[in-house]
């Protein structure tokens, strides 16, 4: 195994115990997805049937975009298949993907109208970044739901699926990560703003457009890799068999 392969490993299996602190699992339902380094047939993912906080870099199974178990025990859960691999093909870029009914995103796009509004800073920073799954067809039991979310989703890196969750898609796991972590807390307290029932306080369009220049994806690239190196401190300090 290649050292980046394995750093690869290493931070996936952080990515999925980070979400059970955070709040972001579901039973052993939803998926983190990144594709093999140097490679463009085949991701690692987490084999059916763990619970994310058992996740190791070593369980971790990888999975062709054909839906073959290529190395590691275990098997891929088929909506787990059939809604990354077909946006990892459509997707060069998004070398990482994750995929979650966490509650303060799912339940705002439970509402009628689950576009942002734009009242809250971290808001401003999905500008432009956010795609809207306006449809709900129920489970992904076949490759035609992951080629319909691909085309829902383009070149976004965030996608609101109605009725249903949150798909992100990132070229590292820091970035997708600090971009799953940042929506769940904008989601929250836009959730928590709508509760009062009074009217929410719009920040004026060309603010908006401004700020989300301020908030270059430069910059925030930067800021992502720091963020995920501070959470891994953490997280080997609590639960250093991630890693092994």
């Amino acid at each position: 195994m290649t050292e980046t392969l394995a750093q690869a490993r290493i931070d996936l299996a952080a990515a999925y115990r980070l979400a059970v602190k955070h709040g972001f699992n579901e039973g052993i339902c939803n998926h983190f997805t990144m594709m093999v380094p140097g490679r463009d047939d085949r991701f690692l993912l987490i084999p059916y049937g763990l619970h994310w906080s058992e996740v190791t870099a070593s369980n971790l199974i990888e999975v062709g975009l054909d839906g073959d178990v290529i190395a590691g025990d275990g098997e891929a859960e088929a909506t787990a298949f059939h809604i990354h691999a077909p946006i990892h093909r459509a997707r060069p870029d998004a070398r990482c993907l994750l995929h979650t009914h966490m509650p303060w995103a799912t339940a705002l796009t439970m509402l009628e109208d689950f576009r942002f509004p734009m009242a809250s800073q971290n808001e401003l920073g999905f500008y432009g970044r956010i795609a809207y799954d306006d449809i709900y067809t129920g489970l992904a039991f076949d490759a035609t739901e992951g080629e319909r979310l691909a085309g829902v989703m383009g070149d976004h890196a965030v996608l609101l699926m109605m009725n249903h969750g949150v798909l992100i898609a990132g070229r590292t796991i820091a970035e997708a990560y600090d971009d799953l972590y940042y929506l769940e807390q904008t989601c929250r307290t836009l959730v928590l703003a709508l509760s009062t029932g009074q009217p929410l306080k719009r920040v004026p369009q060309d603010v908006v457009a401004q700020t989300a220049r301020q908030m270059d994806r430069g910059g925030a690239r930067e800021n992502a890799r720091h963020h995920f190196a501070a959470l891994k401190r953490m997280l080997n300090r609590d639960e250093p068999g991630f890693a092994e």
